[in-house]
């Protein structure tokens, strides 16, 4: 299958084949988690701490590093 018809059956949010994921009898057949990426976290934190300061947040992309 070339790679626009697999991203094409792909929920955007959680990556699942919509083709086998939407059917009646998937329903209960799949298991979800809580994770945080600390990564990520930090992204959020530094964001919102720039936007309730009065930032400009429209265009804005945040560079996480990590240090060391």
């Amino acid at each position: 299958m070339a790679l626009a018809e697999v991203e094409a059956d792909q929920c955007p949010d959680c990556g699942q084949s919509w083709h086998e994921a939407s059917l009646p009898e998937a329903e209960g057949g799949y298991k979800a988690e809580i994770l945080r990426c600390h990564a990520c976290a930090a992204g959020a934190m530094k964001l919102h701490a720039f936007q309730e300061s009065g930032g400009d947040s429209r265009g804005i992309h945040v560079s996480i590093t990590k240090p060391g």
